[in-house]
């Protein structure tokens, strides 16, 4: 087991508007047990194009993309793998001695979560947001086999255009729509934000749902999530999102996959 940073240490870190300690523990602790000589640290910045400048030049291995980011970066890599190209998002790029390839691992992420919770693909289903993690969920929701579905964003152009690539309707709010999936890809419930507090959907909308899917992963247990649990709805939080993806990162970053019972004591020991 690893015990100090010596000159051969590989650095791994996020870039994110709102960073935390969640991913930062998931990485720390697997190359921990796993005895690899990385370290992983989250990061913000008012600089996209530089901070990836500092990604190619000082040869830092894996960084993870989070909102705000996720679209702003494309023009800054180098090769666009194939999960990151079809939706024009990234949430991964993977610097292999200055060439930046972009991955995103938040789509198989969203399709194996509708599996394991049985999600019904004839379920309408409303998405509110129209960013970069919007798209990698409205895409792997439409390739999941559902059909029925909204577009919920307050950006007409970016809304609209999301709802026409997938194939569904937009609308500016939820109105009088009672989708039997919601799923929220905003900041609204993150904490840190001024929206901390809010649900992304009304009460009203939350009770007439099934399942209630919401990625925002700090703190795991949003007023969405929890009034979800409250009602007794099927809920599919950010966490179980922020652990399938990141695996998948950790995977690019240093070509070892874990064993799924460390997976799960990493998922413990970020969340504490």
């Amino acid at each position: 087991m690893l015990s100090t940073i010596n000159r051969d240490t590989v650095l791994c870190m996020s870039l994110s508007g709102r960073p935390g300690n969640t991913g930062t523990r998931f990485h720390n602790f697997l190359y921990r047990e796993l005895s690899l000589n990385y370290i992983y640290k989250a990061f913000s910045t008012k600089d996209i194009i530089a901070a990836i400048g500092g990604v190619r030049a000082l040869g830092v291995r894996g960084c993870a993309i989070s909102m705000p980011f996720k679209e702003a970066v494309i023009p800054l890599v180098n090769e666009m793998m194939p999960s990151a190209a079809a939706i024009q998002s990234i949430n991964t790029i993977v610097n292999d001695g200055g060439w930046l390839r972009a991955y995103n691992t938040d789509y198989g992420a969203v399709r194996s979560l509708l599996d394991s919770h049985g999600v019904a693909r004839d379920a309408s289903y409303a998405v509110l947001g129209s960013g970069g993690m919007a798209k990698a969920v409205a895409s792997a929701i439409r390739d999941a086999g559902f059909s029925r579905g909204t577009i919920v964003a307050r950006n007409e152009a970016a809304g609209k255009a999301l709802a026409d690539t997938v194939g569904v309707a937009w609308r500016p709010t939820i109105g009088s729509l009672r989708p039997e999936l919601i799923v929220n890809v905003t900041p609204i419930g993150m904490e840190g934000g001024v929206e901390a507090n809010e649900l992304a959907f009304p009460r009203e909308v939350v009770e007439a749902a099934s399942t209630v899917f919401d990625v925002v992963a700090l703190p795991i247990e949003t007023p969405l999530v929890r009034l979800g649990r409250e009602l007794g709805k099927k809920v599919i939080n950010g966490g179980e999102v922020m652990t399938l993806q990141a695996v998948e990162q950790f995977v690019l970053y240093t070509g070892v996959r874990p064993e799924p019972d460390l997976v799960a004591r990493a998922q413990d020991f970020a969340r504490v």
